[in-house]
């Protein structure tokens, strides 16, 4: 059934060659009706090209057939056309003169949405008034039996619920709701400081002084788009919004991201939602839905639909389903809350590699947790002291651990310069993130020796996750300067908040297991070379609870579960002093969750860090 609408105006004219005619075969013959069919055809055959003014000309009303045949093109808008005239022997004169004929039409149009739209109509085909040919006569009949003056074809789309993404127990992390679209009319300011206090008081990221310039450039009866709000947003502004003039709202429905919104991502609205980034865009293909289609006839003027042809039922598209813990993902985008700086926790099963939580600080920011590139600092030491396990360095052997390392000129220190005393251990100088100690022991590696040892943690291969990922690289030191820098995870070494929490899940679990998102599009995981010797895992497990019980791991020391952890203070950029992320990455020894913990420029990793990892800890229970 149609409903009565205001159609919105249909934009888009359908290219000359637009659309393929259907092949008809020539009959043979020297009778009036293989003129009158060959008449028929021809006009057939332009319209089915999408030539309005030619298929026009095999009319007695080129005008009046032209305009009709435009509209009803650019309102349909279809990708193929096979339209028939039927054979001589279906064609029936009309009269007994001789002068016209009637011949059947067969219709099938392909539209956009809807696919084959089939109907027959007819043409009447007269002589010309000079004796010579035949034309087709014009009616809008012709287009369609039901077609009347003053009306034209169109076809309408209603919007489909776009299918949603879900947690691993069927949550919807983002689906269907309320918005609200914010604009200005700038016409209708009276009070621009009220106007603009307003909007900054959502604190919704909108940057006032450029929308300030935009408004300003804009006409006075332009409507200036600002800001998108979810409903829950906007209705506690909404009574100060109705006392502004010049503020615009209106409410629409599309997908919105309720948990992991970097990750999940955003749509572009319309009648065919269309994924502009994340897994909303990953996905698209499967999470849209077709829309519902209505073929009408409709008044010229008004656009008033008259009636209905032909209709078709909206598709439903598939749901994505992630291995989000929705427990797990709200307790990390709780820890990050309110943190003035850019950062991220992914949080992992040990087991197999499902990914618990993503989050990402800000959260309608850019996604960093999965993709983000940074050197990894201190927690680098996981996989420096596994090589150095593999050259006879133990637990208890004895390391130096200066205040300073100098290597070819270029000078290597310890956070605030600290040092320890002699008789120091490997256990302690790991426990405390003494950069000096693995500087020191670089000449027991191989230069290769990192990138070798890297592999056994995945880093070096190809994760295929179901979703973007940066997995880590570990290249080979071409020099003695890059080979100290990268037993502290500088140099060229990379990672993100994802390979950093899968090193630690390495180390619980015993083996790699490659993080996976969406598990339907993960059918083979990668594999790593190379496994770890069982006497390598048990002393990086026990390195890495010393970091808790005595060293810059403190943070963590009251929660149960026996965490262990890595903390990470990474140098970056020219500045002097340096600028530093904070990091730190962990996993539980009572369960089974392993995670990490960034925050870009944000400091030191046991001071800054640690205490984020530790509210995170306490969310989950």
């Amino acid at each position: 059934m149609w409903t009565r609408r205001v159609l919105l105006p249909v934009v888009g004219l359908l290219a000359a060659g637009g659309v393929v005619a259907g092949l008809v075969v020539g009959l043979g013959g020297d009778g009036p009706e293989d003129a009158v069919r060959a008449q028929a055809q021809g006009f057939l055959d332009a319209w089915a090209r999408g030539d309005a003014e030619r298929a026009a000309a095999h009319t007695d009303d080129p005008v009046a057939a032209g305009d009709l045949l435009g509209s009803v093109q650019r309102n349909l808008q279809p990708t193929a056309a096979a339209l028939r005239a039927g054979d001589p022997a279906e064609t029936r004169e009309k009269g007994q003169d001789g002068t016209s004929f009637e011949v059947p039409l067969a219709m099938d149009f392909t539209l956009p949405d809807h696919g084959h739209w089939r109907y027959a109509s007819s043409a009447l085909v007269k002589r010309r008034a000079e004796g010579e040919g035949w034309t087709v006569h014009w009616t809008p009949r012709l287009l369609h039996p039901r077609l009347r003056a003053h009306e034209t074809l169109v076809l309408t789309r209603q919007r489909a619920e776009r299918a949603p993404v879900l947690a691993a127990d069927g949550t919807p992390l983002a689906a269907d709701e309320r918005v609200w679209h914010v604009s200005v009319w700038p016409a209708k300011v009276r009070d621009a400081g009220a106007l603009y206090g307003a909007l900054d008081a959502l604190d919704a990221g909108i940057d006032i002084p450029a929308l300030k310039k935009r408004v300003a450039a804009a006409g006075g009866n332009d409507s200036v788009p600002v800001v998108t709000l979810r409903d829950d947003v906007f209705q506690p502004h909404r009574a100060t919004f109705e006392r502004i003039s010049g503020l615009q709202y209106r409410d629409a429905t599309q997908p919105v991201a309720r948990h992991a919104r970097a990750l999940v991502g955003t749509v572009t609205p319309g009648t065919t939602d269309k994924g502009a980034s994340g897994l909303q865009a990953r996905y698209d293909g499967q999470l849209r839905a077709r829309p519902a289609t209505e073929i009408v006839t409709a008044h010229r003027e008004t656009g008033q639909p008259v009636a209905t042809l032909a209709e078709r039922a909206a598709g439903t598209g598939k749901p994505v389903r992630t291995t989000i813990d929705i427990r797990v993902q709200q307790a990390a985008e709780a820890a990050l809350d309110g943190l003035a700086k850019p950062a991220a926790i992914v949080a992992l099963d040990p087991r197999n590699g499902h990914v618990l939580a993503v989050a990402d600080n800000p959260l309608n920011g850019p996604g960093r947790a999965l993709t983000g590139r940074y050197p990894p600092g201190s927690t680098f030491k996981i996989v420096t002291s596994a090589a150095l396990a593999g050259q006879g360095v133990a637990a208890g052997s004895a390391v130096e651990c200066p205040k300073y390392a100098t290597v070819n000129g270029q000078r290597f220190e310890n956070q605030d310069e600290f040092q320890l005393p002699l008789g120091t251990t490997f256990r302690q100088v790991f426990a405390q993130s003494c950069n000096t100690a693995f500087v020191g022991l670089r000449s027991r590696l191989a230069d290769g020796s990192l990138t070798e040892t890297a592999k056994a943690f995945g880093i070096g291969g190809e994760w295929k996750l179901g979703a973007a990922s940066f997995d880590g690289s570990v290249p080979a030191a071409r020099s003695e300067n890059e080979k100290a820098a990268d037993m502290i995870g500088q140099g060229r070494v990379e990672a993100g908040p994802l390979v950093m929490a899968s090193v630690a899940a390495t180390v619980k679990a015993g083996a790699f297991h490659q993080p996976v998102l969406v598990p339907d599009a993960v059918s083979a995981p990668y594999r790593a070379p190379a496994r770890l010797p069982a006497a390598t895992l048990t002393m990086l497990r026990s390195l890495m609870r010393e970091v808790v019980v005595s060293g810059s791991g403190r943070a963590l020391r009251p929660l149960p579960g026996e965490p262990r952890a890595k903390t990470g203070t990474a140098e970056f950029g020219a500045a002097s002093p340096p600028r530093t992320h904070a990091w730190l990455t962990g996993y539980l020894g009572g369960r089974d969750l392993a995670f990490c913990v960034l925050i870009e420029d944000g400091g030191s990793g046991g001071r800054d860090a640690g205490p984020v990892a530790a509210e995170f800890l306490r969310g989950i229970g």
